[in-house]
């Protein structure tokens, strides 16, 4: 399997990820949001790339939620943080989301004959799909302020950490791969502090959103894959 990594939204074009898998990584906060309101059984979450995108896709009893510059975005019923995502909120309803750099993200790689969402919260998961597809895969971290963001090069390394040790065979990676992956293999004791001590987390913690942080940083605790089907994202 060959493997390449993304290092930020603004790096990417659709050329890219023709007849391959993408995995789109955006630890804090749109995929882990995601990850989490598929999980507490949202029917699906509908990616949008703006604010007037987002309003004109709501139907009648559709959640808006999303997020500028890490805050709520006005009349929106809900921000980006996972911990809104509850089951007594998400669930059975469809969520309509907009996100600075996530959805922008998901958008960039929808000519890929697969869209996944990973973050640290099912890397494990993600990576036996991406597995079960058979397809070569594109890791497309989205990154903060259109630069690389720490919390994303983590966790694709901990992805290609699983893809490795389920495939069972060598993965053909570039070199940013390779980084990502020593860097993650470096780090993987030290997960929280990693993504606290980047730029992304010291600017959530002067929010006073420490709780984000936490909620987006325990390894593997989800099975759920949201899979793009069509314009939806829903449980793979």
């Amino acid at each position: 399997m060959q493997v390449q990594v993304i290092s930020s939204v603004n790096e990417a074009s659709s050329a890219r990820f023709h007849h391959k898998t993408a995995i789109i990584i955006d630890v804090l906060r749109a995929t882990s949001t995601i990850i989490t309101a598929i999980a507490a059984g949202a029917l699906c979450v509908i990616p949008a790339e703006t604010v007037m995108e987002a309003r004109a896709l709501q139907r009648p009893g559709d959640l808006l939620g999303g997020e500028r510059f890490c805050r709520k975005i006005a009349g929106f019923d809900l921000g980006n943080s996972p911990d809104e995502y509850t089951e007594q909120v998400v669930a059975g309803r469809r969520v309509v989301l907009t996100t600075t750099n996530g959805t922008r993200a998901i958008h960039k790689a929808m000519r890929a004959d697969h869209v996944l969402t990973a973050s640290i919260l099912n890397a494990e998961a993600c990576a036996r799909t991406a597995i079960e597809l058979r397809r070569d895969v594109v890791i497309l971290c989205a990154g903060s302020h259109d630069e690389f963001a720490i919390e994303d090069g983590l966790c694709a390394g901990l992805v290609l950490d699983k893809l490795h040790t389920i495939s069972g065979v060598g993965l053909e990676m570039d070199d940013f791969g390779t980084a990502m992956l020593a860097l993650y293999r470096h780090r993987s004791t030290l997960i929280r502090e990693t993504i606290t001590n980047g730029m992304t987390g010291k600017r959530l913690l002067k929010l006073g959103m420490k709780r984000d942080i936490e909620a987006c940083s325990s390894v593997d605790i989800y099975q759920v894959v949201p899979r793009l089907n069509g314009d939806l994202l829903m449980r793979a």
